[in-house]
């Protein structure tokens, strides 16, 4: 499926999200229940393929209720602000990845880890803190050298470990950095990129599960089809990636308090048909608990369903 097909599928579940289920008319258009006249049968009916001019008509045929975009339908009938915001991010997509990816280069002053031995002997020390800390986090020279994982010892990244990511293409996207220093106040600090990008894409089976975590040591620790979302939402990017792969089962592990953001990602998946699984770490992250026991955690989830869904809803009120 080609990215406008994608689109027009995330844009129908979203549709269907506020008017309920919709059948598929002429022209790959879409007919819904009249929110207006409320006809029992679905007599409205909106065009999901953008036509030339930009629009995207919907008509009632029995009340004659009618406009030229979703948008203006949704704001009609007063749709929720949450589902407007969704639908301006569909009808409105950012800048094309292959654009961002040119954006971004590593720091001028980054050194391989995998490529130590090279170096004089002052930054070897600073090599051996590095090495230090992410031993300490489970990280091994296998890692080190699978991921292209470096560090810095001056610039703006000064004592700093870089974990780059990579596109489908093995394009620079973005870097992740980390102060290997015990009292730096300022733990983490990343480039100032747009970060609707799909991380690590470059290592991901899209015909397999896969795992959402939130930062590079969470996605490191679990090591296998794992995604970092470099935060606590799930990017435009990444959500049609997922509609449009093969992906079947997806397993959300982020920190408690991302519980209210990752419910609207289980929830939006669910509705494109999603086997959606919420691995809870008891407080912890991935990268706290281990590789063996997130295992554990992930083989004693059960699937989520609407109704165990509304059930976590209840539990943050």
């Amino acid at each position: 499926m080609n990215e406008e097909g994608i689109r027009e599928k995330m844009l129908v579940t979203l549709i269907e999200s506020v008017l309920g289920k919709s059948r598929s008319t002429a022209r790959s258009n879409a007919a819904f229940k009249c929110p207006f006249c409320q006809h029992s049968k679905q007599k409205l009916e909106i065009q999901i393929h953008t036509n030339e001019k930009k629009e995207n008509p919907w008509h009632c045929w029995v009340c004659g209720e009618k406009g030229k975009s979703i948008l203006s339908l949704f704001r009609k009938i007063k749709a929720p602000s949450h589902k407007i915001a969704e639908l301006n991010s569909l009808i409105k997509p950012g800048k094309k990845q292959e654009q961002q990816t040119h954006n971004i280069s590593l720091p001028k002053e980054f050194i391989p880890l995998s490529n130590t031995p090279s170096l004089d002997k002052v930054t070897q020390i600073e090599a051996r803190h590095a090495f230090k800390f992410l031993k300490n986090r489970g990280i091994t020279e296998d890692d080190i050298t699978k991921y292209n994982i470096g560090f810095c010892t001056e610039g703006n990244f000064a004592k700093r470990i870089i974990v780059p990511s990579y596109d489908e293409n093995g394009i620079l996207n973005f870097f992740s950095s980390r102060t290997y220093l015990p009292d730096e106040p300022q733990k983490y600090k990343n480039p100032a990129v747009d970060r609707n990008i799909i991380a690590w894409e470059y290592y991901i089976n899209w015909n397999a599960p896969i795992v959402l975590v939130e930062g590079v040591f969470d996605a490191l620790t679990i090591k296998r089809n794992v995604i970092p979302l470099l935060g606590k939402t799930i990017s435009e990017a990444l959500m049609k990636k997922i509609v449009g792969s093969q992906v079947q089962k997806v397993y959300i592990a982020l920190d408690n308090d991302a519980l209210k953001e990752v419910i609207k990602h289980c929830e939006r998946l669910l509705s494109f048909g999603k086997e959606v699984y919420l691995v809870e770490l008891g407080g912890k992250d991935a990268n706290e608990i281990g590789f063996e026991r997130f295992l554990e955690n992930i083989e004693a989830t059960p699937p989520l369903n609407f109704s165990t869904l509304v059930s976590k809803k209840l539990e943050l009120i």
